[in-house]
């Protein structure tokens, strides 16, 4: 079971989610905790699935990774069937970078990732077009990131101040 979050819990999230590499000793240093009370809310954190992992963040230009597009896909039917099925395909697509259920007149909400168009036909063709229960796709491209992968808005948690 979740416990609620407090002032301290929501020091190591952000710290966190500035750099996950900190080691143990600095984040208790950066938080005003010692070591080893610091380590028990980390590992708290993790078990409780708070903290759900730990990554990079890698650009994705650099990679060669040079197209997002939005996708929005309606199903056939709202049966539940469907659309497990439909999330168990998506899970699938490395090309799918996120996925959304979303309200309004489409079902789910994509955010793939591909390195041009040519490589998005293909997807869409070969993929996505070939799932079961698809009955509509709207495709928006992203012209320029504004902003993405940024650190959650922790002031926002309700209860801590």
């Amino acid at each position: 079971m979740l416990s609620r979050l407090d002032s301290l819990d929501l020091k190591i999230l952000r710290e966190l989610q500035r750099n996950g590499r900190l080691t143990n000793v600095e984040l208790a240093k950066r938080i005003g905790l010692s070591p080893s009370p610091c380590l028990r809310r980390v590992t708290r954190l993790e078990v409780e699935g708070v903290i759900e992992g730990y990554s990079t963040r890698i650009n994705r230009r650099a990679c060669g990774l040079g197209v997002t597009v939005f996708v929005e896909v309606k199903l056939e039917r709202h049966r539940e069937e469907d659309a497990e099925r439909f999330r168990k395909a998506i899970r699938g697509l490395a090309e799918v970078i996120s996925c959304h259920i979303i309200s309004g007149e489409a079902d789910f909400l994509l955010e793939v990732v591909v390195a041009n168009l040519d490589q998005y036909s293909e997807f869409v063709l070969k993929s996505l077009r070939q799932i079961a229960g698809v009955k509509d796709m709207r495709s928006s491209f992203a012209l320029e990131t504004v902003k993405s992968s940024q650190p959650l808005p922790l002031s926002c948690v309700p209860g801590v101040e």
